[in-house]
Protein backbone atom coordinates (compact mmCIF):
# COMPACT_ATOMS: atom_id res chain seq x y z
CA UNK A 1 0.00 0.00 0.00
CA UNK A 2 1.38 3.41 -0.88
CA UNK A 3 1.46 6.37 1.52
CA UNK A 4 -1.22 8.06 -0.55
CA UNK A 5 -3.37 4.98 -0.35
CA UNK A 6 -2.90 4.76 3.39
CA UNK A 7 -6.09 5.83 5.11
CA UNK A 8 -5.51 8.93 7.22
CA UNK A 9 -6.45 8.21 10.81
CA UNK A 10 -5.23 4.61 10.70
CA UNK A 11 -1.65 4.78 11.89
CA UNK A 12 0.83 2.56 10.09
CA UNK A 13 2.57 -0.21 11.95
CA UNK A 14 5.72 1.89 12.37
CA UNK A 15 3.74 4.76 13.89
CA UNK A 16 5.04 7.25 11.32
CA UNK A 17 1.78 9.22 10.99
CA UNK A 18 1.26 9.58 14.73
CA UNK A 19 4.91 10.45 15.35
CA UNK A 20 4.76 13.07 12.62
CA UNK A 21 1.57 14.61 14.03
CA UNK A 22 3.01 14.82 17.54
CA UNK A 23 6.36 16.20 16.40
CA UNK A 24 4.56 18.97 14.54
CA UNK A 25 2.46 19.78 17.57
CA UNK A 26 -0.86 19.75 15.73
CA UNK A 27 -4.21 18.28 16.59
CA UNK A 28 -5.29 15.01 15.01
CA UNK A 29 -8.21 16.59 13.13
CA UNK A 30 -6.08 19.27 11.43
CA UNK A 31 -3.32 16.76 10.60
CA UNK A 32 -5.77 14.31 9.06
CA UNK A 33 -7.51 17.01 7.05
CA UNK A 34 -4.19 18.09 5.55
CA UNK A 35 -3.17 14.54 4.64
CA UNK A 36 -6.59 13.79 3.17
CA UNK A 37 -6.46 16.90 0.98
CA UNK A 38 -3.05 15.97 -0.36
CA UNK A 39 -4.08 12.39 -1.06
CA UNK A 40 -7.27 13.47 -2.80
CA UNK A 41 -5.36 15.88 -5.03
CA UNK A 42 -2.97 13.13 -6.06
CA UNK A 43 -5.69 10.60 -6.84
CA UNK A 44 -7.69 13.12 -8.86
CA UNK A 45 -4.74 14.53 -10.83
CA UNK A 46 -5.13 14.04 -14.59
CA UNK A 47 -2.26 12.72 -16.67
CA UNK A 48 -0.60 15.39 -18.82
CA UNK A 49 1.99 13.70 -21.00
CA UNK A 50 3.43 11.86 -18.03
CA UNK A 51 2.67 9.27 -15.39
CA UNK A 52 2.42 10.27 -11.73
CA UNK A 53 5.16 8.92 -9.50
CA UNK A 54 3.67 6.56 -6.95
CA UNK A 55 4.17 7.64 -3.36
CA UNK A 56 5.63 4.88 -1.21
CA UNK A 57 7.14 4.63 2.21
CA UNK A 58 10.94 5.05 2.29
CA UNK A 59 11.52 1.43 3.18
CA UNK A 60 9.12 -0.02 0.64
CA UNK A 61 9.23 -0.74 -3.04
CA UNK A 62 12.69 -2.33 -3.04
CA UNK A 63 11.44 -5.10 -5.30
CA UNK A 64 10.61 -2.59 -8.02
CA UNK A 65 14.19 -1.83 -8.95
CA UNK A 66 17.16 0.37 -8.25
CA UNK A 67 16.73 3.39 -6.01
CA UNK A 68 16.81 6.49 -8.23
CA UNK A 69 17.86 8.97 -5.54
CA UNK A 70 20.31 7.53 -2.99
CA UNK A 71 19.63 8.34 0.65
CA UNK A 72 22.62 10.67 0.97
CA UNK A 73 21.44 12.69 -2.07
CA UNK A 74 17.93 13.50 -0.83
CA UNK A 75 17.63 17.17 -0.06
CA UNK A 76 15.26 20.09 0.35
CA UNK A 77 15.63 23.81 -0.28
CA UNK A 78 14.76 25.68 2.88
CA UNK A 79 12.60 28.12 0.92
CA UNK A 80 9.95 25.37 1.11
CA UNK A 81 9.80 25.73 4.90
CA UNK A 82 10.65 29.44 5.11
CA UNK A 83 7.67 30.06 7.39
CA UNK A 84 9.10 27.57 9.88
CA UNK A 85 12.58 29.10 9.96
CA UNK A 86 11.01 32.54 10.20
CA UNK A 87 8.42 32.08 12.94
CA UNK A 88 8.77 33.17 16.53
CA UNK A 89 9.69 30.22 18.79
CA UNK A 90 8.21 32.07 21.78
CA UNK A 91 4.70 31.88 20.34
CA UNK A 92 4.47 28.27 19.12
CA UNK A 93 5.40 24.69 19.89
CA UNK A 94 6.09 24.03 16.22
CA UNK A 95 9.70 23.73 15.01
CA UNK A 96 11.00 27.27 14.59
CA UNK A 97 14.31 28.72 13.43
CA UNK A 98 17.12 26.92 11.64
CA UNK A 99 18.19 24.64 14.47
CA UNK A 100 14.78 23.12 15.18
CA UNK A 101 13.90 22.90 11.49
CA UNK A 102 17.17 21.07 10.81
CA UNK A 103 16.28 18.62 13.56
CA UNK A 104 12.84 18.01 12.07
CA UNK A 105 14.10 17.58 8.51
CA UNK A 106 16.72 15.12 9.73
CA UNK A 107 14.00 13.09 11.46
CA UNK A 108 12.15 12.86 8.16
CA UNK A 109 15.26 11.40 6.53
CA UNK A 110 16.73 14.35 4.65
CA UNK A 111 20.52 14.44 4.46
CA UNK A 112 20.97 17.60 2.41
CA UNK A 113 19.65 21.15 2.46
CA UNK A 114 19.95 24.13 0.18
CA UNK A 115 19.77 27.57 1.74
CA UNK A 116 17.66 30.44 0.44
CA UNK A 117 19.41 33.07 2.51
CA UNK A 118 20.54 33.03 6.13
CA UNK A 119 17.78 34.90 7.92
CA UNK A 120 15.46 33.56 10.64
CA UNK A 121 13.30 34.94 13.44
CA UNK A 122 15.13 37.20 15.89
CA UNK A 123 14.06 35.07 18.87
CA UNK A 124 15.62 31.92 17.44
CA UNK A 125 19.05 30.78 18.67
CA UNK A 126 21.70 32.91 17.02
CA UNK A 127 19.38 35.82 16.26
CA UNK A 128 17.84 37.05 13.05
CA UNK A 129 20.83 37.45 10.74
CA UNK A 130 23.28 34.58 10.35
CA UNK A 131 24.85 35.99 7.18
CA UNK A 132 28.29 36.33 8.76
CA UNK A 133 31.32 34.23 9.64
CA UNK A 134 30.03 33.72 13.18
CA UNK A 135 26.54 32.91 11.91
CA UNK A 136 27.90 30.41 9.39
CA UNK A 137 29.88 28.63 12.10
CA UNK A 138 26.72 28.33 14.19
CA UNK A 139 24.71 27.01 11.24
CA UNK A 140 27.46 24.53 10.44
CA UNK A 141 27.43 23.21 14.00
CA UNK A 142 23.68 22.56 13.77
CA UNK A 143 24.02 20.90 10.37
CA UNK A 144 26.68 18.62 11.79
CA UNK A 145 24.59 17.88 14.89
CA UNK A 146 21.73 16.57 12.76
CA UNK A 147 23.70 14.79 10.05
CA UNK A 148 22.91 17.31 7.32
CA UNK A 149 25.08 18.65 4.53
CA UNK A 150 24.47 22.01 2.89
CA UNK A 151 24.87 21.70 -0.87
CA UNK A 152 24.08 25.21 -2.08
CA UNK A 153 22.56 28.60 -1.42
CA UNK A 154 20.36 30.98 -3.37
CA UNK A 155 22.34 33.98 -2.34
CA UNK A 156 24.37 36.92 -3.58
CA UNK A 157 25.39 37.38 -7.20
CA UNK A 158 26.80 40.88 -7.90
CA UNK A 159 24.26 42.89 -9.91
CA UNK A 160 26.82 45.14 -11.56
CA UNK A 161 29.05 44.42 -14.54
CA UNK A 162 31.89 45.17 -14.68
CA UNK A 163 32.26 44.42 -10.99
CA UNK A 164 32.55 47.22 -8.47
CA UNK A 165 34.93 46.82 -5.55
CA UNK A 166 32.10 46.71 -2.95
CA UNK A 167 30.24 44.06 -4.96
CA UNK A 168 33.38 41.97 -5.32
CA UNK A 169 34.08 42.22 -1.60
CA UNK A 170 30.52 41.11 -0.79
CA UNK A 171 30.80 38.22 -3.23
CA UNK A 172 34.05 37.07 -1.60
CA UNK A 173 32.44 37.29 1.85
CA UNK A 174 29.68 34.97 0.65
CA UNK A 175 32.29 32.57 -0.65
CA UNK A 176 33.89 32.57 2.81
CA UNK A 177 30.50 31.78 4.35
CA UNK A 178 30.01 29.02 1.77
CA UNK A 179 33.29 27.40 2.74
CA UNK A 180 32.45 27.49 6.44
CA UNK A 181 29.11 25.84 5.72
CA UNK A 182 30.81 23.26 3.51
CA UNK A 183 28.85 24.27 0.42
CA UNK A 184 30.05 22.59 -2.75
CA UNK A 185 27.94 25.07 -4.74
CA UNK A 186 26.87 28.69 -4.46
CA UNK A 187 24.30 30.32 -6.70
CA UNK A 188 21.20 32.37 -7.19
CA UNK A 189 17.48 31.89 -7.61
CA UNK A 190 17.25 33.95 -10.82
CA UNK A 191 18.14 33.64 -14.48
CA UNK A 192 21.46 35.11 -15.73
CA UNK A 193 19.45 37.76 -17.61
CA UNK A 194 15.80 38.36 -18.41
CA UNK A 195 16.61 39.43 -21.95
CA UNK A 196 15.62 37.61 -25.13
CA UNK A 197 18.61 38.96 -27.12
CA UNK A 198 21.89 37.20 -27.82
CA UNK A 199 24.02 40.28 -27.07
CA UNK A 200 22.69 40.41 -23.50
CA UNK A 201 23.32 36.70 -23.00
CA UNK A 202 26.90 37.25 -24.20
CA UNK A 203 27.33 39.89 -21.49
CA UNK A 204 25.79 37.53 -18.91
CA UNK A 205 28.19 34.78 -19.98
CA UNK A 206 31.20 37.08 -19.54
CA UNK A 207 29.99 38.01 -16.07
CA UNK A 208 29.32 34.43 -14.99
CA UNK A 209 32.62 33.16 -16.38
CA UNK A 210 34.45 35.84 -14.37
CA UNK A 211 32.52 35.13 -11.17
CA UNK A 212 32.88 31.39 -11.71
CA UNK A 213 36.65 31.76 -11.91
CA UNK A 214 36.69 33.61 -8.59
CA UNK A 215 34.48 30.96 -6.98
CA UNK A 216 36.59 28.13 -8.36
CA UNK A 217 39.69 29.56 -6.69
CA UNK A 218 37.80 29.23 -3.41
CA UNK A 219 36.78 25.64 -4.15
CA UNK A 220 33.11 26.48 -4.85
CA UNK A 221 31.05 25.80 -7.99
CA UNK A 222 28.93 28.75 -9.09
CA UNK A 223 25.44 27.90 -10.36
CA UNK A 224 22.40 29.64 -11.77
CA UNK A 225 18.87 28.44 -11.04
CA UNK A 226 16.45 28.91 -13.91
CA UNK A 227 12.74 29.43 -14.45
CA UNK A 228 10.59 28.89 -17.51
CA UNK A 229 11.54 32.14 -19.29
CA UNK A 230 15.16 31.01 -19.68
CA UNK A 231 13.98 28.18 -21.96
CA UNK A 232 12.23 30.55 -24.36
CA UNK A 233 13.73 31.05 -27.80
CA UNK A 234 16.63 33.43 -28.35
CA UNK A 235 15.96 36.33 -30.72
CA UNK A 236 19.01 36.28 -32.96
CA UNK A 237 18.02 37.19 -36.54
CA UNK A 238 15.36 38.28 -38.99
CA UNK A 239 14.08 41.84 -39.42
CA UNK A 240 15.19 44.40 -36.85
CA UNK A 241 12.80 46.38 -34.69
CA UNK A 242 12.87 50.16 -34.22
CA UNK A 243 15.69 49.81 -31.68
CA UNK A 244 17.78 47.72 -34.08
CA UNK A 245 17.13 44.43 -32.27
CA UNK A 246 16.38 41.09 -33.97
CA UNK A 247 12.78 39.90 -33.95
CA UNK A 248 13.08 36.24 -34.96
CA UNK A 249 14.84 33.09 -33.83
CA UNK A 250 17.13 30.38 -35.13
CA UNK A 251 15.38 27.97 -32.76
CA UNK A 252 18.03 27.88 -30.05
CA UNK A 253 16.77 28.39 -26.53
CA UNK A 254 18.28 31.11 -24.36
CA UNK A 255 19.69 28.75 -21.78
CA UNK A 256 21.06 26.41 -24.44
CA UNK A 257 23.03 29.37 -25.78
CA UNK A 258 24.24 30.24 -22.28
CA UNK A 259 25.51 26.68 -21.86
CA UNK A 260 27.39 27.01 -25.14
CA UNK A 261 29.13 30.32 -24.34
CA UNK A 262 30.02 29.69 -20.67
CA UNK A 263 32.99 27.66 -19.51
CA UNK A 264 31.88 24.21 -18.25
CA UNK A 265 34.70 24.34 -15.70
CA UNK A 266 33.44 27.62 -14.25
CA UNK A 267 29.64 27.75 -14.53
CA UNK A 268 27.04 25.18 -13.46
CA UNK A 269 23.25 25.08 -13.45
CA UNK A 270 20.37 23.94 -11.27
CA UNK A 271 17.31 22.82 -13.23
CA UNK A 272 13.99 23.46 -11.57
CA UNK A 273 12.21 20.52 -13.15
CA UNK A 274 8.76 21.99 -12.59
CA UNK A 275 9.61 25.23 -14.39
CA UNK A 276 11.31 23.29 -17.16
CA UNK A 277 8.03 21.46 -17.73
CA UNK A 278 6.18 24.77 -17.69
CA UNK A 279 8.56 25.86 -20.45
CA UNK A 280 7.75 22.68 -22.35
CA UNK A 281 4.09 23.69 -22.20
CA UNK A 282 4.66 27.35 -23.11
CA UNK A 283 7.52 27.45 -25.60
CA UNK A 284 6.94 24.89 -28.34
CA UNK A 285 6.89 27.07 -31.46
CA UNK A 286 9.04 29.94 -32.71
CA UNK A 287 9.17 32.32 -35.67
CA UNK A 288 12.17 31.45 -37.83
CA UNK A 289 14.37 34.02 -39.57
CA UNK A 290 12.36 33.56 -42.77
CA UNK A 291 9.07 34.28 -40.97
CA UNK A 292 7.81 30.71 -40.91
CA UNK A 293 6.42 29.14 -37.74
CA UNK A 294 8.45 26.17 -36.56
CA UNK A 295 7.62 23.61 -33.90
CA UNK A 296 10.27 22.52 -31.42
CA UNK A 297 9.11 20.81 -28.24
CA UNK A 298 11.41 21.21 -25.24
CA UNK A 299 12.77 18.04 -23.63
CA UNK A 300 14.04 18.89 -20.12
CA UNK A 301 15.70 15.53 -19.47
CA UNK A 302 17.27 15.62 -22.93
CA UNK A 303 18.95 18.96 -22.16
CA UNK A 304 20.42 17.49 -18.98
CA UNK A 305 21.61 14.35 -20.76
CA UNK A 306 23.47 16.48 -23.32
CA UNK A 307 25.08 18.54 -20.54
CA UNK A 308 25.00 16.13 -17.63
CA UNK A 309 27.97 17.33 -15.59
CA UNK A 310 26.72 20.92 -15.82
CA UNK A 311 23.72 20.00 -13.63
CA UNK A 312 24.87 19.02 -10.12
CA UNK A 313 21.61 20.29 -8.57
CA UNK A 314 17.90 19.96 -9.28
CA UNK A 315 14.75 21.33 -7.75
CA UNK A 316 12.29 18.47 -7.47
CA UNK A 317 8.92 20.18 -7.62
CA UNK A 318 5.63 18.64 -8.77
CA UNK A 319 2.45 19.83 -10.42
CA UNK A 320 -1.03 18.87 -11.49
CA UNK A 321 -2.55 19.93 -14.79
CA UNK A 322 -4.07 23.37 -15.16
CA UNK A 323 -4.44 24.61 -18.73
CA UNK A 324 -6.15 27.84 -17.66
CA UNK A 325 -3.35 29.56 -15.73
CA UNK A 326 -0.88 30.06 -18.59
CA UNK A 327 1.67 27.66 -17.09
CA UNK A 328 0.03 24.28 -17.63
CA UNK A 329 0.51 23.19 -14.02
CA UNK A 330 -0.37 24.02 -10.43
CA UNK A 331 2.26 23.28 -7.78
CA UNK A 332 1.54 20.39 -5.40
CA UNK A 333 3.63 18.41 -2.89
CA UNK A 334 6.36 16.38 -4.53
CA UNK A 335 5.19 12.97 -5.70
CA UNK A 336 1.49 13.87 -5.75
CA UNK A 337 1.46 15.40 -9.24
CA UNK A 338 1.84 14.23 -12.81
CA UNK A 339 5.46 15.09 -13.65
CA UNK A 340 7.09 11.75 -14.41
CA UNK A 341 10.11 11.80 -12.10
CA UNK A 342 10.73 8.09 -12.48
CA UNK A 343 11.40 8.55 -16.18
CA UNK A 344 13.24 11.84 -15.69
CA UNK A 345 15.75 10.54 -13.16
CA UNK A 346 16.12 7.26 -15.05
CA UNK A 347 17.01 9.12 -18.24
CA UNK A 348 19.51 11.56 -16.72
CA UNK A 349 21.28 8.84 -14.71
CA UNK A 350 24.41 9.84 -12.74
CA UNK A 351 22.49 9.22 -9.55
CA UNK A 352 25.62 9.57 -7.42
CA UNK A 353 26.35 13.00 -8.93
CA UNK A 354 22.99 14.81 -9.02
CA UNK A 355 21.47 16.35 -5.89
CA UNK A 356 17.66 16.76 -6.07
CA UNK A 357 16.21 19.31 -3.65
CA UNK A 358 12.51 19.02 -2.88
CA UNK A 359 10.81 22.37 -3.33
CA UNK A 360 7.28 23.69 -3.13
CA UNK A 361 6.93 27.45 -3.47
CA UNK A 362 3.43 27.51 -2.00
CA UNK A 363 3.95 25.06 0.87
CA UNK A 364 3.51 27.66 3.65
CA UNK A 365 -0.12 28.25 4.63
CA UNK A 366 -1.76 31.24 6.28
CA UNK A 367 -4.26 28.95 8.02
CA UNK A 368 -2.20 25.83 8.76
CA UNK A 369 1.21 26.65 10.26
CA UNK A 370 2.28 22.99 10.12
CA UNK A 371 1.59 22.59 6.41
CA UNK A 372 5.04 23.30 4.98
CA UNK A 373 6.72 20.74 7.24
CA UNK A 374 3.94 18.23 6.54
CA UNK A 375 4.56 18.70 2.82
CA UNK A 376 8.31 18.39 3.39
CA UNK A 377 7.68 14.96 4.93
CA UNK A 378 5.46 13.92 2.03
CA UNK A 379 8.12 15.13 -0.39
CA UNK A 380 10.85 13.14 1.32
CA UNK A 381 8.86 9.92 1.35
CA UNK A 382 8.01 10.23 -2.32
CA UNK A 383 11.57 11.09 -3.33
CA UNK A 384 12.82 8.07 -1.40
CA UNK A 385 10.22 5.84 -3.07
CA UNK A 386 11.39 6.47 -6.63
CA UNK A 387 12.68 3.29 -8.27
CA UNK A 388 14.07 2.64 -11.70
CA UNK A 389 11.58 0.69 -13.78
CA UNK A 390 12.57 -2.88 -14.54
CA UNK A 391 12.80 -3.73 -18.23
Amino acid sequence: MTDLQHTPGTDRADGTDEALRRSLGVGRRRFLSTCTAVASAAIAAPVFGASPALAQSPGGGGHRGEVLVPANRRGIILYTVRDATGRDPLTTDLPSGFREVFKQLSRYGYRQVEFAGYGQHANSPGGADLESVAGAKLLRSWLDDYGLRAQGNHGYIPPSWPLTTPDLDTFKRHLEIANILGLAHMGTGGDPTGSAYRADWDVAADKWNALGAIARREGVKLYTHNHDAAYGFLLDGGPLDAQGRPTRSSGIRKLEYFLKVTDPKLVWLEMDIFWAHVAQYKFHTYTAHDGSTQEKVFDPAGLVVRNNKRYPLFHAKDGTVNTTNGMGYDMVPFGTGVIDYTTFFSRVGERNYHNPMVEQDNAPSSTDPAQSLTYAKIGYDNLAALRKKRR
